[in-house]
């Protein structure tokens, strides 16, 4: 695992995920590090890394993404961190959540709630966050 994309992308994830990263490599290590290779290399090396977009729209579009999936809430939280250490505010990982009860529905964006809630929680955020007026 000493090539140019698994570099790129081992310096990719780092950036975004800290240690929750490593935390994952380190999980799939003893039963399938060639999984892990696969998500250094393609996902962060080739594709978080790609020009287009910023990283905090790219972790938003990834936990819309998860949220709507609706069943991998390990991996949301991962990327709900990813989302904070990249510059995104709570606020905006809730309302992208939000979002997607329009094409997934209550029941999925209930528990991504709850797992940002968790996360946030982890990071001593304050809770409740400020609600949003309506129009």
């Amino acid at each position: 695992m000493n090539n140019a994309r698994f570099t790129a992308g081992w310096a990719k994830l780092a950036e975004i995920d800290g240690a929750a990263g490593e935390q994952v490599m380190a999980a799939l290590a003893p039963v399938a590090p060639d999984l892990g290779r696969y998500i250094v290399e393609f996902a962060f090396g080739d594709l978080y890394s790609r020009p287009g977009l910023d990283l905090a729209s790219r972790e938003l579009a990834t936990v819309a993404a998860l949220t709507v999936m609706g069943h991998a809430q390990p991996q949301l939280a991962v990327h709900v961190h990813g989302a904070l250490n990249v510059g995104c505010t709570p606020q905006q990982v809730i309302e992208v959540m939000l979002q997607m009860v329009a094409y997934a529905g209550f029941p999925v964006v209930i528990n991504a709630v709850l797992t940002a809630q968790g996360v946030f929680q982890a990071r001593g955020i304050s809770l409740p966050l400020p609600a949003t007026p309506a129009d």
